[in-house]
């Protein structure tokens, strides 16, 4: 009876099989008669009907002798386990003698034997049939089943560092399903460790390891995380460096020649992506008229499958930069796709993934605000921190950015309180958060103004006179001191352009009176345009330089070896119910040539 072809999810990479099976369909030695059986075999293999193209290898192998029969009963035994039949696979194996194997045919035996090594149980004897190819020149299809086999046998031997590691070195060289299967299992190998064995061994790692962005994965699904990096800003992108004729040139910059801006049109964030449209623009139109390229908006629309459509559609209409999807889910899903021309996402997937090589993303995150706050009150000489937030996820995220930070940099949390949208009264929250608080504290908060409004105060009332510090949500954006002058002395963490003139970028008193999305709670995304636009000249050049930055108006903005866009973020203190840049804000730096 004829059986369907078969991938279980543990079977080893299917685009691999599919490389190794057009590679063993020639027959090397053999008589002539067989030629057109074996060609019948591969093609009843190559239409999914296994069990009889090994039934039909089987019989090659019983009328040939010698080379030509342990040719057949491999490829047998290949089919067999194709199908799921790996004892059968073995029993086709039992009786072939490595010397008759001609070309990469040993090595194909090695790993078939390794895997029914693997499927009873034996890791240690598939470790050693694994090692054996690993000193043997493969060709890639055999290289990759060679890692991933190795990545199981580790697993199944207890060693998941090891395993996720593997699996880490192969994904760049992985595509579709094969690429989203190996990716879930790094991440299920890795949940299956305690969060402080993945912090240990992720502080034993290198800052650029690909191990790490699963370690963080996997840490984010424990409601753990790993403490930031903080980005190192050394040296600005565009210094003017001679060219081989002597002429002038912007270290980094790479003229753009078309440029595809994705952003949803309406819905839900439409509002949002106004504000960064109009900020991108702003930056356009600022920069020298010789250097713009052209630029095209496409309705990035609500759902992933619209996003890589409208993808699609910039590419074919000969884009070479795109900048978005704004959604995360939309992100992960580009980030599968084949990508033609660089992505400049704006937002971090859903999925916790890097971008594919070449590529980078950038947001606006509340762990990066929450992990320098800590950094700021560690430099302060705060050794103890009470944290009081709102009950939301980007509030959530914030704090436990904050707490991984401070309690990796020596300090410790005194205590913790969420405050509920409907509370007035805080004191219970006060209470809970400070009262171990020592001397030395210093209060965090993360929420949005009218909370803050309440609680500075309410701390007052109680006699708490620690020094208070929180993230960008506390500031409405606009000055406003009749509100804010219950937030004096208050430091907040925040995007410079709000307090502050920032080189090569147009003053926000000007925009603000002519267009009115750089006012209010759509300022930073305004800012957020202008830096997205800023950062694609330069963008291949600081996927390689990651000290180099961008003095930007959300921030001194750095990339690492992964893509990710991070902040350097200015800090401001309110003083007199009026945010001001305070001591330590980021100082300016010369503007980059492209946006003079």
């Amino acid at each position: 009876m004829s059986s369907e072809r078969r991938f279980r999810p543990a079977v080893v990479l299917t685009v691999v099989l599919a490389l190794l099976a057009g590679a063993c369909s020639t027959l090397p030695v053999g008589r002539p008669a067989d030629a057109g059986l074996a060609d019948r075999a591969e093609q009843l293999y190559r239409d999914g009907q296994l069990d009889e193209s090994a039934n039909l290898f089987l019989n090659l192998a019983s009328q040939s002798r010698a080379d030509a029969a342990a040719h057949y009963r491999l490829r047998a035994a290949e089919v067999l386990r194709d199908a799921g039949r790996l004892d059968a696979a073995a029993q086709a194996i039992a009786d072939i003698r490595r010397r008759r194997l001609q070309g990469d045919e040993p090595q194909r035996l090695d790993l078939l034997d390794a895997e029914i090594a693997l499927g009873r149980g034996d890791a240690t004897h598939a470790l050693d049939l694994l090692d054996r190819a690993e000193g043997e020149a493969l060709a890639p299809a055999l290289r990759l089943r060679q890692l991933e086999l190795r990545a199981r046998a580790q697993a199944t031997a207890g060693d998941r560092f090891a395993a996720a590691r593997t699996r880490a070195a192969i994904d760049p060289q992985l595509a579709g399903a094969d690429r989203d299967h190996n990716r879930s299992e790094i991440v299920e190998t890795l949940l299956a460790l305690e969060p402080a064995a993945l912090i240990a061994r992720a502080e034993t790692l290198q800052a650029d390891d690909p191990l790490l962005p699963w370690i963080e994965q996997a840490l984010r699904r424990k409601g753990s995380m790993l403490p930031r990096q903080l980005p190192q800003a050394n040296r600005p992108v565009g210094t003017l460096t001679p060219d081989d004729s002597g002429q002038l040139q912007a270290e980094g910059y790479r003229p753009l020649r078309q440029v595809a801006l994705l952003l949803p049109l309406s819905g839900p964030l439409a509002g949002v992506a106004q504000s960064i449209r109009d900020g991108f623009f702003t930056a356009y139109f600022a920069d020298a008229s010789e250097q713009r390229p052209t630029v095209r908006v496409y309705d990035a629309g609500d759902t992933p499958a619209a996003a890589v459509a409208a993808y699609q559609k910039a590419v074919a209409d000969g884009a070479d930069h795109v900048v978005g999807p704004l959604q995360r889910e939309s992100v992960g899903e580009l980030f599968r796709q084949p990508l033609p021309a660089r992505v400049l996402a704006l937002n971090h997937p859903d999925s916790g993934e890097v971008p594919p090589p070449g590529n980078a993303e950038f947001g606006l995150l509340p762990d990066a605000e929450g992990a320098q706050a800590a950094q700021r009150m560690l430099d302060r000489g705060i050794a103890s921190a009470a944290v009081i937030a709102a009950k939301t996820d980007w509030a959530e995220r914030a704090a436990l950015a904050f707490r991984t930070q401070f309690e990796a940099g020596g300090g410790r949390i005194a205590g913790e309180a969420r405050l509920l949208d409907n509370e007035v009264n805080y004191r219970n929250a006060i209470t809970q958060a400070t009262a171990s608080l020592g001397a030395d504290g210093g209060i965090f908060i993360s929420m949005r103004p009218q909370q803050a409004r309440l609680l500075v105060p309410q701390l007052a009332i109680a006699s708490i006179s620690a020094p208070v510090f929180g993230t960008s949500h506390i500031y409405a954006g606009d000055p406003n001191s009749g509100f804010d002058r219950d937030l004096n002395q208050v430091e907040f963490c925040d995007a410079p352009w709000l307090s502050t003139p920032v080189p090569g970028r147009p003053d926000r008193g000007n925009i603000s009176n002519q267009i009115a999305s750089a006012n209010g709670v759509g300022a930073r995304l305004f800012a957020f345009g202008m830096d997205a636009y800023a950062l694609l000249p330069y963008l291949g050049w600081m996927l390689q330089h990651s000290d180099q930055y961008i003095d930007g108006a959300t921030g001194q903005l750095t990339a690492d070896s992964f893509g990710r866009i991070h902040r350097r973020l200015g800090w401001m203190r309110f003083e007199n119910g009026i945010a001001r840049p305070a001591q330590g804000v980021l100082s300016p730096v010369p503007a980059a040539p492209a946006l003079q």
